[in-house]
């Protein structure tokens, strides 16, 4: 598909379909980055509906196992309390 590049102030712009976004996954914000010579638009990070994708890709459940290991308890801290 070919579009014409519009002037906008002293910026210019790409009007892009509303199914090319909707399809692509982009909301409000974007990324713009320039890559051999090629304008890369990507959905903004903090637009994209799953920001926490890949939060526990590198989590480790046996380090969990024993989360209290190496508590130390102090003598003061085992007497019962009092309301």
């Amino acid at each position: 598909m070919q579009t014409h590049i519009r002037q906008i102030g002293n910026s210019k712009g790409v009007i892009i379909p509303a199914a090319f976004l909707a399809e692509a996954g982009f909301r409000d914000k974007v990324e713009i980055s320039l890559k051999n010579q090629q304008v890369i638009i990507t959905p903004a990070a903090s637009d994209k509906k799953e920001l926490r994708i890949g939060w526990f890709d590198n989590y480790n459940a046996e380090k969990d196992i024993d989360a209290w290991q190496g508590f130390v308890e102090l003598p003061s801290e085992q007497e019962e309390w009092e309301w």
